[in-house]
């Protein structure tokens, strides 16, 4: 008996089996100062990215919003993170962030507060976002801006698509469109 219990303690005990954090452990300031509580979203899909107003990659906000558009609702989210991390490409206030994006793209999802993604002060999101420690599935280093994460409905990491493909390419089509 003695073996067994060593031997199903080590068994749980090992890094590959130890039980990761979810999306909905997380909570962040969203773009007008409110607490987001991530445990909101249980059951749908999630679309992480990170947004800035000022990159040539700005215009991926009409393709984010016609797609939020076409899926979002009660099966899928999509949740701007801005920063200024790559380029100093947004530069402006959480004020001036919303107000870009409503009136130039009429941003319709939930925008989080500016966050860093990269470096000592990374938000604890992207921490859990980008580290196979902390979600259990993969790593994936943020490139740039608009890098997209999808989380799958039991908030875990499932992919992500590089800044440069854009949000209606067919990796995420067909992902959204998987039971």
């Amino acid at each position: 008996m003695k073996n067994f219990v060593l031997f199903f303690y080590l068994f749980i005990s090992m890094p590959g089996f130890t039980q990761t954090k979810t999306l909905y452990d997380f909570k962040a300031t969203d773009i007008h100062g409110e607490i987001f509580d991530f445990a909101t979203l249980k059951g749908k899909k999630v679309m992480i990215v990170n947004t800035a107003s000022e990159c040539a990659l700005t215009p991926q906000f009409k393709k984010l919003q016609e797609l939020y558009e076409e899926y979002g609702g009660d099966d899928f989210e999509i949740i701007g993170f801005p920063s200024n991390d790559f380029g100093k490409q947004e530069p402006g206030t959480n004020e001036n962030i919303r107000e870009f994006c409503s009136s130039k793209y009429g941003v319709s999802f939930p925008m989080m507060a500016k966050i860093e993604i990269k470096g000592d002060n990374m938000h604890p999101v992207y921490r859990w976002l980008t580290s196979s420690s902390e979600n259990g599935t993969l790593d994936a280093k943020v490139m740039w801006n608009f890098q997209k994460f999808m989380i799958d409905r039991e908030g875990n990491v499932e992919d992500f698509v590089p800044p440069f493909q854009g949000p209606k390419n067919k990796r995420i089509i067909e992902w959204l469109q998987e039971n």
